[in-house]
């Protein structure tokens, strides 16, 4: 039986990636968006034309934890019990701290930290009754080292490293995984701020000469979904910018 995998942000660039790496491998994907529609809808319809019943969208407020709960529960509905989940979803604003206002900082938190608390809280106690499962977090490099002008944004990825750590302690004899993906510069959306000259400088300071894509992203969490005698750990997909 196919196994069902939770991947929020899936209609984003890096989500997309990941919904379809684990369609891949055989799983059930619920692919979870909030505003771009439009974007799920393509998703859902390219993997359909291989196989209608192991796709479906779901629309959740990360930021509602009525809807999270509801999320879950539509999940199981439609496709049984919930193996992994894949918290992906992530906003990011580039603000000096002195004009970050307790709004800014509270939507940061609560998109990038606490979804992920609910979502996890939540796929912990059907995975609990199964005796397995596997949560993998995305976080990012920032979380590892923080940035300028980036504060709410370090320290929302870098408490999702610190939860990560505990979990994978707390639910490992229960034989449920907990790892974290800290990519570096990925070529998004998210970075179509950076002017040429940016970019240029950054690809500078990355070992490999290049920055990352998408897909390298999806690659690392089908690693950590197959790599059972790991948990606990913080994966960079980094080009070696982050050591």
């Amino acid at each position: 039986m196919s196994k069902t995998v939770i991947i929020t942000g899936a209609s984003g660039d890096i989500g997309k990636e990941i919904a379809k790496a684990y369609f891949k491998e055989g799983y059930k994907v619920a692919a979870v968006y909030n505003k771009s529609e439009d974007s799920a809808l393509s998703l859902k319809e390219e993997l359909s034309k291989f196989d209608n019943s192991r796709i479906e969208i779901f629309k959740c407020d990360l930021l509602s934890e009525n809807e999270i709960i509801n999320l879950i529960s539509a999940v199981k509905k439609r496709f049984g019990k919930i193996d992994s989940l894949v918290n992906n979803a992530g906003i990011s604003k580039i603000q000096l701290f002195d004009t970050v206002s307790l709004f800014d900082w509270n939507e940061m938190i609560g998109v990038n930290l606490t979804s992920p608390f609910i979502l996890s809280r939540e796929c912990v106690k059907e995975m609990l009754r199964e005796k397995e499962g596997n949560i993998i977090n995305i976080s990012s490099m920032l979380g590892q080292v923080g940035a300028s002008c980036e504060v709410a944004y370090s320290a929302s990825k870098g408490g999702l490293i610190a939860m990560t750590k505990a979990l994978a302690k707390e639910v490992g004899l229960s034989g449920i995984r907990v790892n974290c993906i800290c990519p570096g510069l990925i070529d998004t959306k998210m970075n179509s701020h950076l002017t040429k000259e940016e970019l240029e400088g950054v690809i500078e300071e990355i070992p490999l000469g290049i920055i990352g894509t998408p897909s390298d992203v999806a690659e690392a969490c089908i690693y950590l979904e197959k790599a059972g005698f790991v948990t606990g750990q913080v994966l960079g997909v980094n080009g070696g910018m982050v050591i």
